[in-house]
């Protein structure tokens, strides 16, 4: 099981890396619209809608990857101070009775919405460009088949710590930086 566990994890991270890109493809495009919009007075017409799809699509498929990298927010006031068996315990009820409903809705809702927008194919109203959008709709049921395969992967690595007591170590991609500091004190 455990490679079971790396290989989906490993899948999310390599997909959050890839769209990772997006935060270079969004500068480079806020900056040159910044620039020809005030500096030349002659705005594009694609920029707006092109940054909307890429901050959505960075948005969208980071999900798989926070989860696989135990990055979400959380509220851990309490939960940080219980045993390991509780916690695996509680994340697991808690993963079959919110997360997998809510990841289900997400893949079946954004399937019908990404093939009716390919069925029209779909572009945007809110500009004279009239992009396509369809293509960036497709990641709505991607990311929900993502984060349900992670989440997967997550119900594995709670019922191996509700049995051993022990969290499995995941694939170090980040590290949040009050873990870097606490670890230099150290």
């Amino acid at each position: 099981m455990t490679s079971f566990v790396y290989m989906i994890e490993s899948l999310s991270v390599w997909v959050g890396r890839a769209f990772g890109w997006c935060i270079l493809i969004l500068t480079f495009s806020v900056s040159y619209e910044v620039f020809v919009r005030y500096v030349l007075n002659s705005p594009t017409v694609w920029a707006f809608d092109m940054m909307i799809q890429m901050y959505g699509a960075l948005f969208l498929m980071a999900g798989p990857y926070a989860l696989a990298q135990d990055t979400h927010v959380r509220g851990d006031v309490l939960y940080r101070l219980f045993p390991v068996k509780w916690q695996a315990t509680i994340d697991f009820v808690l993963y079959l009775i919110f997360f997998f409903p809510g990841m289900l809705a997400l893949f079946w809702y954004g399937w019908e919405i990404a093939s009716d927008s390919w069925r029209y194919k779909e572009v945007s109203w809110n500009s004279p460009a009239r992009i396509q959008i369809y293509f960036f709709k497709t990641l709505i049921p991607l990311a929900g088949f993502l984060l349900i395969l992670q989440g997967f992967a997550e119900l594995v690595r709670c019922w191996r710590a509700m049995r051993s007591g022990k969290w499995m170590p995941r694939l170090s991609d980040s590290k949040e930086t009050e873990d870097i500091l606490t670890s230099q004190n150290n």
